[in-house]
């Protein structure tokens, strides 16, 4: 795969951390993810290896990179599944790319013109209602990567590449071609950032990764009314487990009642009062 491929002009290393940062933590025996500084890597392991779904914060290669050597060794993913395109989930796209010239990475048709460098990400909001991260989200990287030559269309019919229990679900809001991806025989919901487990824009509880069931990231979600609709949506499937972009996994009575919440006052507690967005 001969192509050049590179990041946005804006991208660069993000100094933003979580004491979870490092972690690796195993939720199913064959789904398990990484904290990468404050967002999550996950990896499925399949019959030939194992799949990866997103890539990281900028300039996290070395460190992704260290933790599949030990728990997968040498060989590429069989391909890379991506929920959205910003910043922090294909921050290190490009280089395990480089790395992996064969690897194919699916997105959502209406994903793919920010992954194919046509099309740049609104800005993020700073004047959002929120916490500190929100206020400083305006230094946040919004231009498009291009990986044009690796990049794939999901299938029409909902089936996954190289994960043939699970289906991926349309989940728009914080992004037009955000997905989520679930696995119905185990209720296993890798949910991206249609909801998080941690309230993205407070810098306290990102630092200490308090576990609370909130909406979207406010600074880069862009449309609320589908946004309710997808946390409605995951909500409807009543998953076991969730792996979100953002916070520690969460299940069973804390996730179910948490996602019922969340669905039954969305508006006064995942919607800003006031922001470009709102």
């Amino acid at each position: 795969m001969n192509v050049e491929m590179h990041y946005g002009g804006d991208y660069g290393f993000i100094p933003a951390v979580s004491v979870k940062s490092g972690d690796y933590t195993e939720v199913r025996p064959d789904v398990s993810y990484f904290v990468n500084q404050i967002v999550n890597v996950i990896f499925v392991r399949t019959e030939n290896g194992y799949v990866l779904v997103d890539a990281g914060m900028p300039r996290s290669k070395d460190r992704l990179f260290k933790v599949i050597e030990e728990n997968f060794g040498s060989s590429p993913p069989e391909c890379i599944l991506l929920t959205h395109g910003h910043f922090d989930h294909v921050g290190s796209i490009v280089d395990l790319l480089i790395e992996w010239p064969e690897v194919p990475v699916y997105a959502h048709p209406l994903e793919l013109p920010y992954l194919s460098g046509e099309r740049d990400y609104p800005e993020p909001d700073p004047s959002v209602e929120g916490g500190l991260i929100a206020k400083v989200s305006g230094f946040f990287p919004n231009e498009a990567v291009d990986i044009t030559g690796a990049l794939r269309p999901l299938p029409e019919n909902g089936e996954v590449p190289g994960l043939r229990k699970f289906k991926w679900i349309h989940t728009p809001g914080h992004t037009e071609g955000h997905v989520s991806f679930y696995r119905e025989a185990d209720g296993l919901l890798l949910a991206g950032d249609a909801f998080v487990t941690v309230r993205q824009d407070s810098l306290y509880e990102v630092l200490i990764q308090h576990k609370k069931i909130s909406g979207p990231p406010r600074y880069f979600t862009t449309d609320w009314v589908k946004a309710y609709t997808s946390v409605k949506a995951l909500r409807d499937l009543g998953p076991s487990v969730a792996i979100t972009g953002h916070g520690p996994a969460a299940g069973g009575t804390n996730l179910r009642e948490g996602l019922e919440r969340l669905t039954e006052h969305f508006q006064e507690v995942a919607v800003p009062d006031h922001g470009r967005y709102s």
